[in-house]
């Protein structure tokens, strides 16, 4: 399934992803870059908003229901094989991740932040591939 508000979505996580990686440059000390920090913040929650985005138009476009959270509309994807369930997993708690950095719910943990930056960037490119192989 590929259509133009799928590939320009996944184009906003790719730019995202590259952003991220250009800026943190696998260094941890660049955490401790206040500006550097924000901008890895920001394309952070950019990339799970587009991931949102994503499977909000996949879930309206093959009529899967009315995802009443955006957490909802990754278990309709996981529940029709569009994606793993161990990928819904993942996209559910950088969800969780980026209301936290949106709504300041509380202070950015820094030792999370370094392990998504570490372990799990990886899982917006492996949620788009999944996606384009739909």
């Amino acid at each position: 399934m590929r259509n133009d508000v799928i590939l320009n979505k996944i184009s906003v996580i790719e730019r995202c992803n590259k952003r991220i990686l250009e800026v943190y440059q696998q260094d941890p000390k660049n955490l401790l870059d206040y500006t550097k920090q924000d901008s890895i913040i920001l394309n952070i929650q950019r990339a799970c908003e587009a991931c949102i985005d994503l499977a909000m138009h996949i879930v309206a476009e093959e009529r899967l229901g009315l995802p009443q959270t955006s957490r909802e509309a990754f278990d309709m994807l996981e529940s029709q094989s569009i994606i793993t369930s161990e990928i819904s997993y993942r996209m559910k708690a950088m969800v969780g991740f980026r209301n936290i950095a949106v709504h300041d719910y509380q202070a950015i943990n820094q030792d999370i932040l370094q392990k998504i930056l570490d372990k799990h960037l990886d899982d917006f490119t492996t949620y788009t591939k999944q996606i384009l192989n739909y």
